[in-house]
């Protein structure tokens, strides 16, 4: 081992029992001290708000330098909305009911001794994420609220951005009594950190990333510690062949240009057989008129090359085509038979994030719900509403397409865990 990777080795090391020993402080503390962290928070950057500009400017300014694309520079600023979306959520995790020490489940047993459940924290996650530093307040604010510690790794490109806003938590949980190790900041961008944080099963109980599929890929190849994950976002919008078209025009639209950049953007465009020709062109229209590449099937296509503009935006869709996240002005649209084939082909291509039927059948509708096999199924609504703000979960640490412990947006109850526990006055088992 060279001295560079003993002395990354050290640092992580030294983080980590940082980490473990804050948690058995934030394990223990009261809602009120947590609340008071985060309220005081949500102060700090509000009055911090033209020096965390000042310094996310500073990578953003790098990121352009650098060539890289527009949606990654977009997931970069802090825009002035950001920051205070970002305050705001700080005021509502802090106005979340404590998970913490929750008790469910109470049974009296033939022996006299009650059974139950306790809600307890996970104890210290690592949080390894790329280009959004907003993230930075969001896991540490779901951090706090759920008791738990956290080692965050964000990536080189929001260093400045990054490191500004761990100062401002630093000083919410000094300013409520809270030991400022419960959130920590990796704060080297050498890319050999991520891999001691990940293999430190002794101070780190859980991994979560969030950023490209490479990423995820790497962590959950490598890691010695579970990770709650999400490799890509192939999120759905199927129109069936019963539906209000000025609804479905108007929720397709938003579920694909809203944003390009998130994972919870529309990137496939299934249409029921029997709504095809009346709903293409219009949708089609709307998409040539914001630039939208369309990778359309055989019948999409024909249907939507007479559309005024839409010509040059269409492209024949390769088999590749209906299994890929874009975060992009692309799309990919498909004329299907009707419901069981938009299931089958969600199910075939999609990443188990979210999908959307738009219906007026109340059977198809329940259909869908039940036999979509994804994180986040929804009737007559824009996937853009996957995210824990819009759930009232308030703050996300992530989206999950994992089966166990957690999935969908990832809030307060994903940070915690459960463990029995018997009331009894000196029963013994006989």
């Amino acid at each position: 081992m060279s001295s560079a990777d003993t002395s990354i080795h050290d640092l992580m090391a030294d983080l980590g029992r940082r980490a473990r020993a804050a948690s058995r402080h934030m394990a223990r503390a009261g809602t009120a001290e947590k609340d008071r962290a985060l309220l005081a928070l949500g102060e700090i950057l509000q009055a911090q708000a033209e020096a965390l500009r000042s310094a996310n400017a500073l990578d953003v300014e790098a990121a352009r330098r650098a060539g890289l694309e527009a949606a990654f520079v977009d997931r970069l600023a802090l825009s002035d909305k950001v920051l205070a979306q970002m305050a705001e959520s700080c005021r509502q995790v802090a106005a979340l009911p404590d998970p913490i020490g929750e008790m469910t489940d109470l049974r009296r047993r033939p022996s006299g001794i009650t059974v139950g459940r306790m809600r307890v924290p996970l104890g210290v996650f690592g949080m390894i994420f790329e280009s959004r530093p907003n993230v930075t307040i969001e896991a540490a604010s779901l951090a706090i609220k759920s008791g738990n510690a956290v080692i965050l790794r964000g990536g080189s490109e929001a260093i400045h951005s990054n490191r500004a806003l761990a100062r401002c938590v630093a000083e919410a949980l000094e300013r409520a009594g809270l030991p400022a190790d419960a959130v920590q900041l990796v704060p080297v961008t050498d890319r050999a950190a991520v891999g001691e944080l990940i293999t430190m099963p002794r101070y780190v109980d859980v991994i979560i990333p969030r950023g490209g599929k490479g990423l995820i890929e790497r962590i959950s190849a490598e890691a010695r510690v579970p990770v709650i994950k999400h490799l890509d976002g192939n999120c759905h919008v199927y129109v069936d062949d019963t539906v209000d078209l000025d609804m479905a025009v108007t929720v397709t639209d938003n579920a694909k240009t809203q944003r390009y950049s998130p994972c919870n953007a529309a990137e496939s465009l299934l249409v029921a057989r029997a709504s095809a020709g009346s709903f293409l062109p219009r949708i089609g229209a709307v998409f040539a008129a914001k630039g939208v590449e369309m990778r359309c099937c055989a019948q999409s296509r024909e249907l939507l090359e007479a559309v005024p503009g839409a010509a040059a935006l269409l492209r024949d869709a390769s088999e590749d085509d209906w299994s890929t996240e874009y975060l992009a002005p692309i799309i990919s649209i498909k004329v299907v038979d009707g419901l069981d084939a938009a299931i089958e082909h969600i199910n075939r291509y999609g990443s188990q994030h979210t999908d959307t039927i738009l219906t007026s059948n109340h059977q198809h509708a329940m259909r869908f719900l039940r036999e979509v096999d994804s994180a986040a199924v929804m009737v007559n609504a824009s996937t853009r509403f996957s995210d824990g703000f819009e759930f009232g979960l308030g703050a996300e640490i992530g989206i999950s397409t994992d089966k166990f412990h957690a999935r969908g947006p990832v809030g307060l109850e994903g940070l915690t865990s459960q463990k029995w526990m018997v009331l009894g006055d000196g029963q013994v088992r006989r």
